[in-house]
């Protein structure tokens, strides 16, 4: 694995258990984090940066970062709205 980013464009709103999240889902992330497992990652969603945080799985066999509130509030968007992301392993 000699990546160590990954960049891509993606909705915020990810469905788990019946529910939208307000999270990103990570294109290929289990081979590009190379486990299923919830990892560490620092992330620049548009142009907000975002350090250390959870790549949680989806429970699809997928990865998703987390956006709250108030990066959502940063990025003036919300639930269906794209942004682009950049994800780099820790």
């Amino acid at each position: 694995m000699s990546t160590t980013q990954l960049t891509f464009t993606a909705p915020i709103g990810v469905e788990v258990k019946g529910e939208t999240w307000s999270c990103v889902e990570i294109p290929g992330s289990a081979d590009f984090l190379g486990t299923g497992r919830s990892v560490r990652v620092d992330a620049t969603v548009d142009d907000v940066r975002l350090e250390n945080v959870g790549a949680m799985p989806t429970g699809a066999g997928g990865h998703m970062v987390s956006l709250s509130a108030k990066v959502r509030r940063a990025l003036g968007k919300d639930v269906g709205d794209d942004v682009r992301v950049t994800v780099t392993r820790r």
